[in-house]
């Protein structure tokens, strides 16, 4: 049976979540860890019925959530996929998720999907494309949604503007809220020479709404964001930034390849919380 808005958790996301993943449905709904909430990755629940969406619906009835895809491809000069929109609706009203993000970049060109997040221009024609777009999602959805940095290794030589320029102005002109992927800026100031805290500083406080930590690999010549790790100390330190900068934004542990159990997700979560708390002590003296 759908979610009724009566059923549903409707308290805002607060603390440190971590990912859903289907490695761990069983273990949550058996355990019932003590995590504040959850982030599904709206692109693995939008067939129709099957054991993915009963999962979800039931550990939604436990938890706080929020909704995290890739398939807006909002930098696209394709046009906006309606039918991915219209399930992306459905989804929100069926399980009315605290937060709804995607990624600043393109995923798709002349109707083929690339396996990627390609970053975008820093000009300022990306930015009014960019505007259409994620105006046209929120007037459809109904609803405001974040744009997360995506990890770069390239540049392109007509950018005008340094990311997080970009970044603000989207979000600003847009009127949508920044989803700040913590790990992301660590790897792409290391591949451009670049700093991070400066990246952070270029960000408008009021609209990060969130945060997400998750591991990269060292690849020598450069910094691959694979998510597939513990969180590297520089990003634990780039994150205490943040928190300076922007409070006790709500974070997520994320983690998509090499999934360990549970537990060290919830080791991960642990630390992060204690950042957390730690700022929150030292902010109320």
């Amino acid at each position: 049976m759908p979610i009724s808005s009566d059923d549903v958790c409707s308290e805002q996301i607060s603390g440190v979540g971590i990912g859903l993943r289907s490695k761990h449905y069983e273990y949550i709904l058996e355990h019932q860890p003590d995590i504040p909430w959850f982030e599904a990755l709206t692109d693995n629940y939008m067939g129709e019925g099957g054991q993915p969406l009963d999962y979800l619906e039931k550990i939604r009835h436990l938890y706080p959530m929020t909704f995290h895809g890739v398939g807006l491809s909002l930098g696209s000069t394709d046009p906006l996929d309606k039918y991915y929109l219209k399930r992306l609706k459905d989804r929100i009203s069926q399980f009315q998720p605290s937060l709804v993000s995607d990624h600043l970049c393109w995923t798709s060109f002349d109707g083929i999907h690339g396996n990627d997040l390609f970053p975008m221009p820093y000009t300022e024609e990306a930015i009014k494309h960019l505007v259409e777009r994620i105006d046209q999602v929120q007037n459809f959805l109904g609803h405001k949604i974040l744009i997360e940095n995506v990890s770069s290794y390239l540049s392109f030589q007509v950018d005008a503007m340094s990311e997080g320029v970009f970044l603000s102005e989207v979000a600003m002109r847009a009127d949508c809220d920044i989803l700040c992927d913590v790990n992301n800026i660590y790897v792409s100031a290391i591949n451009h020479d670049l700093d991070p805290i400066a990246y952070l500083g270029d960000l408008p406080a009021e609209r990060i709404k969130e945060m997400h930590l998750a591991g990269f690999e060292d690849q020598g010549t450069h910094l691959l964001d694979t998510h597939g790790s513990s969180v590297h100390e520089p990003v634990w330190e780039l994150y205490q930034q943040a928190l300076t900068l922007f409070g006790g934004i709500p974070t997520l542990i994320e983690w998509d390849t090499n999934i360990p159990e549970f537990e060290v997700l919830k080791q991960e979560q642990r630390k992060a919380s204690d950042l957390m708390n730690s700022y929150k002590r030292e902010f109320k003296r």
